[in-house]
Formats: structure tokens, sequence, C-alpha cells
């Protein structure tokens, strides 16, 4: 049994395949093998893999038709041999120091049940401003605290960076068709599942930005899918037992989530802005209230819950300069959601 198993799915990558599979073979870690699932690929892909497969027998080549990235994925999880699996995808880049570092943290750290790392995108002219603002979110999150914190801000994890356990993934359901970014569903269903999630300090993995990703042609990766998603999950979690739920925004990503949470019938009681312009008015037919009465519609509930919902840059320290006068512990009482 090799010590990891790197999971990497593929669907017509012929021009970056040997990047990916060439950063593997670089390795410091040499007990590793490879799952390279063939989507049904048009391009060429199958060729290259069935080399490396045929050159080097730690690589694997599983075929499939067509089917999409899900089933791709479930595929090749069940063919991993390992009790650790890390991701992969066709078009990135692993430092060849990843797997050792991820499998040493993980053996000496039993409690967590994913590690990510920090993460660059390449190459540099195809990086746009918000991929930019998102890589810089994302590697300031690196404890199980800032993970459990802001998984309801944006999905904290680059599936093609971390390496998990087998056995977690597994239980919690494999991954799963909603609708919306299947990485992005598993991982907060691990959140519900209590896994810790970590990330180590140093960058280990290059993300490759291109017009092809499946995040900017896939329409479960729309923003409206991921509100979809962050309602349904925090009905089953942080809003389950909750009588009243506040939004702080009464702006545009506000609406956004108080539309999909009213549509699981969650108890929403109203808005929060500092915007006076929005204060008085409705959303939704529920008031918009300034941040001064926040603590007395509070005490209405028995067991309230405040949602921050605003998405402009810089707006989060903000808020929560507001928030914490209020006594209300975030991860517990309160959560950013936008």
């Amino acid at each position: 049994m090799p010590a990891v198993s790197v999971l990497l799915p593929c669907y017509n990558s012929v021009t970056t395949l040997p990047e990916a599979l060439h950063s593997l073979d670089c390795q410091t870690l040499s007990d590793f093998e490879v799952i390279m699932v063939d989507d049904g690929s048009e391009d060429g892909s199958a060729a290259v893999l069935q080399q490396w497969a045929y050159r080097d027998p730690r690589f694997h080549y599983l075929h499939q038709s067509h089917q999409g990235i899900i089933p791709a994925l479930n595929r090749g999880i069940a063919c991993c041999q390992a009790p650790l699996v890390a991701r992969m995808d066709a078009d990135d880049r692993s430092h060849p120091d990843r797997l050792a570092q991820q499998v040493d943290f993980l053996s000496a750290h039993s409690e967590v049940g994913v590690v990510s790392c920090r993460v660059v995108g390449f190459p540099p002219d195809h990086i746009r401003q918000g991929f930019a603002v998102y890589l810089e979110w994302i590697n300031t999150i690196t404890t199980p605290e800032d993970f459990r914190r802001e998984i309801f801000v944006e999905s904290p994890l680059p599936h093609p960076s971390v390496t998990f356990r087998k056995e977690c993934i597994l239980q919690a359901g494999a991954y799963q068709e909603h609708g919306w970014p299947e990485d992005y569903d598993l991982w907060l269903r691990l959140y519900l599942n209590d896994v810790l999630f970590a990330r180590l300090p140093g960058v280990l993995l290059e993300w490759r930005e291109h017009p092809g990703r499946l995040t900017r042609i896939d329409r479960r990766y729309s923003l409206e899918n991921f509100f979809r998603a962050k309602a349904y999950y925090l009905m089953r979690g942080p809003l389950a037992g909750c009588d009243g739920v506040f939004i702080w925004g009464a702006g545009m990503m506000g609406r956004r989530l108080g539309k999909q949470l009213l549509q699981l019938n969650a108890p929403l009681a109203g808005y929060v802005d500092i915007d006076p312009l929005k204060i008085g008015r409705t959303r939704y037919g529920f008031p918009v209230i300034s941040p001064a009465d926040l603590s007395g519609e509070l005490r209405r509930f028995a067991r309230p819950v405040l949602l921050a919902a605003v998405g402009s840059r810089g707006a989060r320290p903000l808020v929560r300069q507001r928030i914490v006068p209020l006594g209300l512990v975030e991860g517990q009482e309160w959560w950013f959601a936008a």
C-alpha cells in the first residue's frame, strides 16, 4: 500500500497534462500512486496518460465515457489504495515537497482530516483581480479555527491543493451532485461532521488560471449556486434550532442570501445596515434596522443568529468591529456568509 494516492481526473487536457504529471514524478516522496481518470477525452489526453502508466507502475490509467467531474472523482477515489488521498488537477503543478509535507502533517496530526497549502496562481498575466483577491484570502486561513469561522464566506480550500483522509470523505458520502460546486459541497459536509481543516504555511501548488477552467464555464460555480449551497448547509448547521435570523447587509449579497434562506423556510427576522437610505425600508417584507437597534431585536428571540453578508473588499474587518461589542461569539452566534 502506498503512503498516499493522488487522484487526478482529466478531460481534454493534453496541453497541460505533461507539466502536471511531471510535477508529480519529481516529488521528494516516492511512495505514492497516481490514479488518473480519463473522463472520455477527445484531444489526445488518453495517449499521454497511457504512456505514463506504461513507463511508471505508480501511475494507473482508468478510462470512462464522458460523465463529468463528479463521476470521475468517485470512480477514482474508489480505486485509491492509500488511506490518504491527494487531489491534483490536470492543469496545475505541485511543488516537489508537496506530498511529503502533507503526508507528514497528517501523520503527526491525527485530529485533522484535510490539509491544504498556500497556493499561487499562474501564469501571472492571466490572473484577474477577483482571482488575486480570492488567493490572498484563502492563504490567510491556516488554522482549524480559521476554517470553521470562514467556511460560509467562500470555499476556503482550492480542491487541487488538498490531501485528505479517505475515510473522512467516504463517511461524508464522497462527491455528490447538488447543482453547486462539488468541492465546496464536500467541505461543508465535512464541516457539519466536525472534520478539522488545516493549511501548511508554504506555497506547494501552482494553480493555473485560464478561461476554460470549470469555475469559469460551469454554471454550478455561479454566484447564485454558491448562495444556494451556503443556505442549504446553514440550515443544517448554524441555523438548526434557530428562531430568528438577522442578515447584516441589505445590499445585493444580503438580498441573495435572504432569498435562498427564505426558500428553505428560514426564520428570517430582519436586515441590518449602516446606510441611512436603507434603514427603515424592507427586504422581502422584513425591516432594515440600524446596528444600534440590533441588540434590542436580538433579545426578542431565544436563539437568534446573525449572518454578515457584505461582499465589498475591506468590509469584513469593519463589520467585525461593529459586531464584537454586541458580545456575540463568531462561529457560534454569528458568521460571515459572503
